[in-house]
């Protein structure tokens, strides 16, 4: 297989300005140590994100900006950053405040105090916290300022991030279709250079397919590993934080920091993902698999530039000295994934929505998919849930199974490009969700395995689009995913 060749810049028509002065003219590396040694300050890139947040509000990245607490946080770590500099190292500055003066914003699912929390629906009112969640208070703590709070679906439910209470989330690689979800404001965010990275969560992909579909680094870690997270080993247990950013190195920077490891020490992510640029990575054994656990319920088809991604997935691990064990597909005679995987997930993914005592005339303000799901889960026999879930819950404390001789599983990411703006909504709710499955159908998998995933960008088609591939770790292994996506990116 020919090494990967130069990928073509995005289109004109379908991209942001991509000349604007912007967060993508450098690493949140390079930022945050431009405001260590005082070069810029935390005001100015505080301003710097809400004036392209304003200029491209157009692309739905946000429901709610606050400038006036944004630029307050932003001005007191001046003055503060201008007094230490006195007394304090350079490093030990980098140190006790890793993101320093970098602008982010957390998806409107999060609580983060004096901000309105929607959940993206009409059917319940906003509420505005008097604190951080646990998260968000950790994220700002390093030094992180948000400025507002970013698109989702209603609930975080779809993987398209479009609800009633505003603008769409828009693909700033093609601004006529989704960004995906339900990071979806988010990953629009970075993707335009409005912000140098983003926490998210992801019950079923949602870090992991909004980056897919904006070209951006997005690790979604295992179950457990970041504290402020459930530690549940229960199935039930689907969603973790993660980083969603442009480059390897910027995703590692904040998941250290949501993981709660030092900045730069010996085993964090930065130093793994440096030290793999540097010297490479120890050779891994790995699995190839395009079946998916959606199959054989679901026909899936993998576009053309989705088979074309993996194959140059393939070809850059083989470059750099990794063994590919061949591919593991679907046969009709054994399953690779869990048996009635694509049914016993769609009871799991709604079974909650049944318990929570939505009232008739909210569930009728709600969209048709969630007022779909909320029947689903009334009109489901208890005997049928909880069957459903003791299958998964066996899969998940089997995990490692599915790796065999494997260090890492490789996979496609998305199956098609990211569909245009108002098209899975146009659809009926049932097949809206069918769509929705047969558009990710590697992802949600991962989240009833707790185990870490990253996707990785590698190959942009003639349209300017991005195409990935998922590689799904062992437990632990968040840094070494970081590492590969790292290496796989700068080759």
């Amino acid at each position: 297989m020919d090494q990967v060749s130069a990928a073509p810049e995005p289109k004109s028509e379908h991209t942001t300005d991509l000349t604007m002065a912007d967060f993508r003219a450098a690493t949140a590396d390079q930022w945050r140590h431009s405001v260590l040694r005082g070069e810029v300050s935390c005001v100015e890139l505080t301003t710097t994100a809400l004036t392209a947040a304003a200029t491209m509000s157009g692309l739905g990245a946000f429901l709610n900006l606050d400038p006036e607490f944004a630029l307050a946080r932003a001005e007191q770590q001046d003055a503060t950053l201008k007094t230490l500099r006195r007394t304090t190292t350079l490093q030990q500055l980098a140190s006790t405040a890793p993101l320093v003066g970098l602008p982010t914003a957390f998806k409107d699912l999060v609580p983060v105090a004096g901000l309105p929390l929607t959940f993206g629906t009409q059917a319940a009112p906003a509420m505005v916290p008097a604190k951080d969640s646990p998260l968000a208070r950790t994220v700002h703590r390093s030094g992180a300022i948000s400025v507002g709070k970013t698109q989702v679906p209603e609930f975080g439910l779809p993987c398209y991030s479009e609800n009633q209470l505003g603008d769409p989330a828009r693909n700033p690689l093609d601004i006529a279709r989704t960004s995906g979800g339900s990071t979806g404001g988010g990953a629009t965010a970075v993707a335009a250079g409005i912000l140098p990275f983003v926490p998210g969560n992801d019950g079923g992909g949602s870090v992991r397919i909004p980056a897919a579909a904006c070209g951006l680094v997005g690790l979604r870690p295992g179950r457990g590993r970041i504290p402020d997270d459930d530690a549940s080993p229960s199935v039930r247990n689907l969603v973790t934080s993660g980083p969603i950013a442009s480059t390897a190195e910027d995703a590692a920077l904040l998941f250290d920091v949501m993981a709660g490891q030092r900045a730069g020490s010996r085993g964090s992510a930065q130093r793994v993902v440096r030290d793999a640029l540097d010297s490479g990575t120890e050779p891994l054994l790995v699995g190839v698999t395009t079946e998916s656990p959606f199959s054989p319920d679901l026909d899936i088809v993998l576009s053309e530039e989705a088979v074309v991604a993996v194959e140059k997935g393939i070809s850059l691990l083989t470059a750099q000295g990794h063994h590919i064990q061949g591919s593991v597909e679907f046969t009709g005679a054994e399953r690779f994934w869990s048996p009635d995987y694509h049914q016993n997930f769609q009871t799991l993914w709604t079974a909650r929505l049944g318990q929570l005592g939505f009232a008739e005339h909210q569930i009728e303000q709600m969209e048709p998919l969630t007022q779909y799901f909320v029947e689903l889960a009334r009109s489901r026999p208890a005997e049928q849930t909880q069957v459903a879930i003791t299958s998964l819950q066996e899969f998940s404390d089997h995990a490692l199974e599915i790796f065999g001789p494997w260090d890492v599983l490789l996979t496609p990411m998305l199956a098609a490009a990211p569909p245009k703006i108002g098209w899975f909504a146009g659809l009926g709710p049932e097949q809206n969700y069918i769509e929705q499955c047969r558009f990710t159908p590697y992802s949600s998998v991962v989240n009833v395995l707790g185990l870490p995933a990253v996707n990785v960008p590698v190959h942009t088609d003639t349209e300017g689009l991005s195409w990935s591939v998922q590689l799904i770790g062992k437990p632990g292994t968040e840094e070494q995913l970081l590492a590969l996506a790292a290496t796989l990116l700068r080759d």
